[in-house]
């Protein structure tokens, strides 16, 4: 009976440690719209960074920072139509 006792202690203690070395499941994929939201987010925040940039800098005149922002403008707009399409 002591044996028995023993062994199944011994039994359920290392079938426990071995259930808590397994890994968690992996989380799901997002899905494709979530995806595109999470990437126009991140779009967004670069797009106001670097208009920031473009409009604290010291040293453009307001000719240069028009056509840079006209520049960014149209490679963010070029980018979010592309990212649309998806």
């Amino acid at each position: 009976m002591k044996k028995l006792f023993i062994s199944t202690l011994l039994l359920v203690g290392l079938s426990t440690s071995a259930f808590a070395q397994q890994r968690p499941t992996p989380p799901p994929h997002p899905s494709k719209s979530e995806l595109i939201n999470i990437k126009s987010k991140e779009l967004d925040k670069r797009y106001n960074q670097e208009k920031r940039a473009i409009l604290n800098h010291p040293l453009a005149t307001k000719q240069m920072k028009r056509d840079q922002l006209k520049a960014l403008n149209q490679k963010y707009q070029e980018q979010k139509r592309l990212l649309r399409k998806m």
